[in-house]
């Protein structure tokens, strides 16, 4: 392909200079005919000789380097540069007209220039902002106005815990779940790890997100933004939920904390889990196993189903038993809700229920 190539540039470029070397002949002093064909001849083996030398830097490299070049980018980015390039030409094309009644060589060449320009600031436009263009279509095609899009920003601690996927499907959650590519990468670095239990974590968030997208619980859009100023994917994850201005869906305190310092809502997974725990009042009866004596003497400790730790007054004789209990009082405390009862039946005495400390 390349000997072909050169063949033929040299050929084209003996042609063109020897029509240049006549087109010159016919302004220039040269009278004697010997050296009219000299010249010429000189001048056209000079430029098929550079047309055979130069052709590989004018092809064959600039459209290896243009290959490398898509083959790299991302079918979105091509995409969506091929459609802002062609907007921008559109544009141009509509400019083209006023801009051609300038007078002089300015109205011949500057429509050319205005719409390279404009193709140009189209296509990278459209690259750098693909994301919100992608969601600006989903929306408009599920009829929705733009400024009514939901959309929730999720971080790594909300997807290995896994609950996402059981509220989704009851239906608390609407709009679009947003996942950073950075999360991502985070979540494939823990499932990587060489310490089991953070692989075993790791995985489970990833076949979290093959189930959403398989069960089609909530619309999953991955984007790539990724703030390169900041280090932290914490931060980071906070950007980028200011500059969408989107909630933040984790179960991480410290994340929560920050983020609402810096005025980015958050939806709290474990918040949600103490509000929908069921409320328990004093004198209701409840069914607990007792599985464990506790620290004072004759208490026996079991759980809901929910986690919540129930102290069972004289319930250390119960141990391996499920019995039924009746609710003495509940305690709120920063770590979650402690219920104190005694086993239905029996008299939990004068005593004051006691914290298991």
């Amino acid at each position: 392909m390349l000997s072909f190539l050169r063949l033929f540039a040299a050929f084209i470029g003996w042609i063109f200079g020897f029509l240049l070397g006549v087109a010159l002949l016919e302004v220039s002093r040269i009278d004697e005919v010997d050296n009219r064909v000299i010249v010429v001849l000189l001048l056209a083996t000079a430029c098929g000789i550079l047309g055979f030398l130069g052709i590989e830097y004018v092809t064959i490299r600039p459209a290896r380097w243009l290959v490398s070049r898509i083959r790299d980018a991302s079918a979105s980015d091509l995409i969506a540069g091929s459609a802002g390039a062609i907007i921008g030409l559109l544009l141009g094309l509509f400019l083209a007209f006023p801009i051609a009644l300038l007078p002089g060589s300015v109205g011949q060449f500057a429509p050319l220039v205005v719409a390279g320009v404009l193709g140009l600031i189209g296509a990278l436009t459209a690259i750098v902002k693909k994301d919100d263009g992608v969601a600006f279509l989903r929306d408009l095609r599920q009829g929705r106005d733009r400024g009514s899009r939901e959309q929730m920003l999720l971080d790594t601690s909300v997807i290995i815990d896994g609950r996402i996927a059981d509220v989704a499907r009851a239906g608390f959650l609407r709009g679009t779940l947003v996942i950073p590519r950075f999360i991502l990468l985070e979540l494939q670095g823990i499932a990587d790890s060489s310490d089991a239990l953070r692989r075993a974590r790791g995985r489970r968030g990833l076949d979290l997100m093959a189930r959403l997208q398989k069960e089609a619980l909530l619309p999953v859009h991955v984007i790539e933004r990724d703030p390169r100023e900041v280090v932290e994917v914490d931060a980071k994850l906070v950007a980028v939920a200011r500059e969408l201005n989107c909630p933040i869906l984790t179960n991480d305190y410290n994340l929560n904390r920050v983020a609402e310092l810096q005025g980015v809502r958050v939806l709290n997974v474990n918040e949600l889990a103490t509000a929908v725990r069921p409320v328990v009042l004093p004198g209701e009866e409840l069914s607990v196993k007792v599985i464990q004596e506790g620290k004072e003497a004759a208490q026996g400790v079991g759980y809901l189903d929910d986690g919540t730790m129930i102290v069972v007054e004289g319930g250390a004789r119960h141990l391996g038993e499920e019995i039924d209990v009746v609710v003495l009082r509940v305690l709120q405390t920063v770590a979650g809700r402690m219920i104190f009862a005694h086993p239905r039946g029996e008299t939990s005495g004068a005593q004051r229920p006691r914290v298991v400390r």
